[in-house]
């Protein structure tokens, strides 16, 4: 990222996508002959840089992971900024509608992008970096099967002291009941849930909550999840949104929608979209919980002639929901070396080598349709 590159190096191919602050193109190195993905950020005369992108740029270079997209290069011009980033061949919410049955995927599938997603989360994490604004859209695959996390413009740094974030983030259906209900405090929560509610989808084919309105989401979450009290979540009552006149719903059983899920991918969403523990820290708190997922995945293994025998992989993956402010560094550096160096090294070779080869003819087989890339959609 050497900075003296001009928007001349490279060579504008198609648009991939369009958004407020950005319009996406896929690009080729001029020199290298490399395909990359141009992020042409639209600057105001009177306003200069949207803050979004120098957040983005700023985030971006530290992040460096194999489950979150490349920073390749900025180029800064007089009235144009562009962003280098390396090529991803779709997007999660692409790959569902073009490969999976109305939607849904295989659940060894499921299994292989979830754990990346969570790999890239977890890294996120690690750097006291909150994505918040993590859907389907935002995830990208390439045609080897790897998934990463794209679209840094609403992320954000925490720690200390406790920041005041925004409401505004999130899309809609992704969006966590704190948020929903006015929180304005919230933690690594916030990215938990928008990943419970993606792999949900994964296995319908569809939004678990798909709402219209900011009202309508939450009541769509507590018909499924169930109405949290003060007894089950305390203080809730005392957030902004809150409406005493919300309708008592039942916790739902989640194998009653999503059939084709095994035992402890039901374990691990229930943890993940747990309502009831969606405890939101005030300032006034120091410290909070540290929630530790265990995920027990199956990962079925398959060929295009033959299914493999399972590799059964029990690993601790330890997200956080909560962070304990003054803690965290030591903390991290454990996950760190867990996750890198336990299951990484056994893993790494056969989801590459086996279950990404049928991604890999998958995307290809329909490499000519339209592809959204890095296309976000502004919060509703």
């Amino acid at each position: 990222m050497d900075g003296k590159r001009h928007p001349s190096s490279f060579q504008q191919l198609e648009k991939l996508g369009e958004g407020t602050y950005a319009t996406v193109f896929k690009g080729r190195n001029r020199q290298t002959g490399e395909l990359v993905a141009l992020k042409e950020i639209h600057l105001d005369s009177e306003e200069g840089t949207p803050s979004t992108a120098i957040r983005e740029i700023s985030l971006m270079k530290e992040l460096k992971h194999e489950n979150i997209v490349a920073l390749h290069d900025v180029i800064h011009t007089e009235n144009k900024l562009m962003l280098v980033f390396e090529y991803m061949d779709g997007d999660l919410k692409r790959y569902m509608d073009t490969h999976g049955e109305r939607g849904a995927l295989k659940p060894a599938t499921i299994k292989s992008f979830m754990y990346q997603l969570l790999k890239g989360i977890d890294f996120c994490h690690q750097n006291r970096v909150l994505h918040r604004d993590l859907k389907p859209q935002n995830l990208l695959i390439n045609s080897k099967g790897l998934l990463k996390l794209g679209d840094f413009g609403l992320a954000r740094a925490f720690g200390i002291p406790v920041n005041t974030f925004s409401n505004e983030v999130v899309t809609l259906w992704y969006r966590a009941p704190d948020v929903l209900l006015g929180s304005r405090t919230y933690n690594t929560s916030i990215d938990i849930w928008s990943a419970g509610c993606i792999m949900a989808e994964m296995y319908t084919g569809r939004p678990l909550f798909p709402g219209t309105t900011n009202e309508d989401q939450i009541v769509r979450i507590f018909r499924i999840m169930g109405t949290p009290t003060e007894r089950t979540w305390p203080g809730i009552t005392q957030f902004p949104e809150y409406k005493p006149t919300f309708q008592m719903y039942a916790t739902q059983d989640l194998r009653n929608i999503l059939h084709a899920i095994d035992p402890t991918g039901i374990d691990l969403l229930q943890r993940m979209l747990h309502i009831s523990i969606s405890i939101i820290i005030s300032i006034s708190i120091s410290i909070s919980i540290i929630i530790h997922i265990n995920i027990n995945i199956n990962i079925h293994i398959h060929s295009s002639i033959n299914i493999h025998s399972s590799i059964n992989i029990h690993r601790n993956i330890h997200i956080h929901r909560n962070i304990h402010i003054y803690r965290n560094i030591n903390i991290h550096r454990n996950i760190h070396r867990n996750i890198h160096s336990n299951i990484h090294s056994n893993i790494h070779s056969n989801i590459h080598s086996n279950i990404h080869s049928n991604i890999h003819s998958n995307i290809h087989s329909n490499s000519n349709s339209n592809r959204s890339y890095m296309h976000r959609q502004e919060p509703s």
